[in-house]
């Protein structure tokens, strides 16, 4: 399959346009059979569930052309399990696990041309997601559903290196502690894009959100799992029931133990401890990870020792193992790498 006639080198983190995209309707208790189609528009009644309730899920992955060529999704399955999750708790019915894999396998098989070379810096970008699509008044979930799967282009996260960025601690809450944190409903980030404007206007990257109910405990930012590492070389991870599982922060925990030796830790952390971490990122699909350098709380300054200039050796230890098996430079754990054929 020949390429798209793109400059891969310079495209940002966006939304380009491909081909086809995946479409399966939900309609008296059961899914139709799913098809692709070159439309990219979608037609809703203006009492929509999810325009007037805000029901939607969704998901976010990557594909990649490895060094011998070959199209690969990164743990589609994964993804499936925590869609379904979602679902099932906005009331949505969940849109079956293997044929959720299978819609991904066929909407990039289909746009195959626009999947960026190896060594380009760049991935295919998934985006799976459903919503309410019949009209609802009274409060209450939708009885009909739209599940559609799309694929755009992106460049590197990062232009120029993945460069420490600075944080600062939120005076806004992301989740209740029995709320919504734990799944990815588009709702979550509606509320977060406040509290990231005005981040970004006062000069910070991201927020680091505290649990609610305490406001001592550090959960995660609004897109991305924090992860730290001790002084003695231990990886921790915050945990809480409203922090959303990241695939990405298990796959990173998995190599830490199983690829570099390194002893992990999944438990509660303290605002309070933070100052003691040798090194912190935040990991998710788009970056992967990115290194934290300083964390600001209310003028209060947090310099992790490894800096400001790169990544710390642990996380960009991890960091390397982890592309290097989505890149198919490193073997992968069995199950982990989906080849689209």
């Amino acid at each position: 399959m020949e390429k798209k006639q793109i400059d891969w080198s310079s495209i940002g983190f966006g939304y380009i346009p491909t081909e086809k995209r995946y479409v399966s309707n939900y309609k008296d208790g059961k899914w139709d059979d799913g098809c692709l189609t070159e439309d990219a528009n979608i037609v809703l009644n203006e009492c929509a569930g999810v325009l007037q309730y805000s029901q939607s899920v969704f998901e976010g992955m990557k594909a990649y052309t490895t060094e011998d060529g070959r199209i690969v999704v990164f743990r589609p399955d994964m993804n499936a399990k925590r869609f379904a999750d979602s679902a099932r708790r906005l009331e949505m019915p969940v849109f079956p696990e293997d044929r959720f894999v299978d819609a991904i396998a066929q909407v990039v098989k289909a746009n195959a041309a626009y999947v960026p070379p190896y060594g380009s810096g760049a991935s295919l970008y998934i985006r799976p997601y459903m919503f309410g699509s019949n009209p609802v008044i009274g409060v209450k979930p939708a009885d009909e559903y739209q599940f559609r799967a799309f694929v755009t282009p992106v460049g590197p996260y990062f232009k120029g290196g993945a460069k420490p960025i600075t944080i600062k601690v939120s005076d806004f809450d992301r989740a209740a502690p029995h709320g919504t944190g734990h799944i990815k409903a588009g709702l979550n980030y509606a509320m977060s894009l406040h509290a990231i404007v005005t981040a970004h206007e006062e000069g910070y990257a991201e927020n680091m959100y505290l649990d609610a109910a305490t406001r001592t405990k550090v959960e995660e930012t609004g897109g991305a799992n924090f992860i730290f590492v001790t002084k003695d070389g231990k990886v921790v991870t915050p945990k809480s029931n409203s922090i959303l599982p990241s695939i990405t922060r298990r796959s990173i925990l998995y190599v830490a133990e199983h690829y570099l030796g390194l002893e992990t830790e999944e438990r509660e952390v303290y605002l309070d401890e933070v100052k003691d971490f040798a090194e912190c990122g935040l990991c998710g699909t788009a970056a992967v990870i990115s290194p934290v350098g300083k964390i600001v709380d209310h003028g209060k300054e947090i310099c992790f020792p490894s800096g400001m200039d790169e990544m710390g050796p642990v996380i960009k230890k991890l960091y390397e193992t982890l592309t290097g098996i989505q890149m198919g430079h490193i073997e992968a754990p069995e199950g982990w790498i989906q080849v689209v054929e």
